[in-house]
């Protein structure tokens, strides 16, 4: 099965949504979407949590991949215009 425009974006940091529409709005509702940061609070560093090569970590601006959110240009369907 094919993946639709509205089964909402493929990267776990984005998350999608589609507001509430009443029967009456002339409109149809526009999908939006926004991205959820990583968590950059890590109290105590876990063992044994994977690590970026050096160049690759000073590249992407930190040592561990569940620390990294790549910031992508464009729209994605949400915010404003």
């Amino acid at each position: 099965m094919a993946r639709r425009e509205e089964d909402g974006p493929v990267d776990p940091q984005w998350h999608a949504y589609t507001p509430y529409s009443s029967a009456l709005d002339p409109c149809p509702p526009r999908p939006k979407a926004y991205i959820v940061p990583p968590n950059q609070y890590v109290i105590f560093q876990p063992h044994g949590l994977r690590q970026f090569a050096p160049r690759e970590a000073l590249k992407r601006g930190t040592l561990w991949p569940e620390l990294y959110s790549p910031y992508e240009h464009g729209d994605r369907g949400g915010g404003r215009r």
